[in-house]
């Protein structure tokens, strides 16, 4: 049985009604843990949706338990997406209805459609970790949703296009961290989203630095030996950042004291 000691989420089968109990004291994650260590019959999976949907298990006159209908399933997938690894068979239209309300549910269903994808990761951009094989226009929406999805599709060992390198840094400019070797375009378009992104950029041409620093000048923190320009681009910026440079020239040190640093 579950022991919150050791976080065994179950040592014996239990009983499906056991299991209907147990669920309402745990929360998503473990959940989602104890359900995927058990392999449930189609009887208990129905069972919980009757649970979720609160409403008394209806049975036909051989005792069977009968199926819920769609306009229930929809009314359970709505409240909870994960409940649709206990629908059989679920239609496009209780799949769609799933991800719409929660992308990451996409994990759960077998075989969806492009449709269906394509509407996970616009609700979750993360979900392109749960579709093998994502066509460019997946990884797009997903990376425009969430630029650091991109790591997901590295993950799977598909060299993203440029244009979707470019979508994910022009999201989150810390997305270049996980793509190698970034032409200089997707450099500067990470830098310019995002100036403290350079840390994450080898060799940065002076471009690429001058505009880091001209987003924010502390990035100036992150490049080493940077050129004079450089350094007055980033005391231009933030007068302060002068104290991130190692052996400022006297212009340098005029620039910041104009800029209203004191003791410099």
């Amino acid at each position: 049985m579950y022991s919150s000691d050791n976080n065994n989420l179950h040592d014996d089968r239990i009983s499906a009604n056991q299991i209907l109990d147990l669920i309402e004291s745990l929360d998503d994650d473990k959940l989602t843990t104890f359900f995927k260590q058990m392999n449930y019959t189609e009887e208990e999976k129905l069972l919980h949706l009757y649970k979720q949907l609160g409403k008394t298990p209806k049975y036909d006159k051989d005792g069977k338990l009968l199926p819920v209908n769609e306009t229930d399933q929809l009314t359970a997938v709505h409240k909870n997406g994960y409940t649709i690894q206990y629908i059989k068979n679920p239609s496009e239209k209780i799949q769609l209805a799933t991800v719409n309300a929660n992308g990451s549910a996409l994990q759960y269903i077998k075989n969806p459609s492009e449709d269906v994808q394509l509407a996970a990761v616009n609700q979750y951009g993360d979900a392109i970790e749960f579709i093998k094989n994502p066509s460019e226009k997946l990884q797009l929406a997903a990376v425009n949703k969430n630029g650091y999805a991109i790591e997901y599709i590295i993950k799977k060992g598909i060299i993203p296009s440029e244009d979707v390198q470019l979508a994910a840094v022009n999201k989150t400019g810390y997305a270049i961290q996980y793509i190698k070797n970034p032409s200089e375009d997707v450099q500067l378009a990470a830098v310019n989203k995002t100036g403290y992104a350079i840390q994450y950029i080898q060799n940065p041409s002076e471009d690429v630095q001058l505009t880091a620093v001209n987003k924010t000048g502390y990035a100036i923190e992150f490049i080493k030996n940077p050129s004079e320009d450089v350094q007055l681009a980033a005391v231009n910026e933030k007068g302060d950042a002068i104290e991130y440079i190692k052996n400022p020239s006297e212009k340098v040190k005029q620039l910041a004291r104009d800029k209203g640093m004191k003791n410099v």
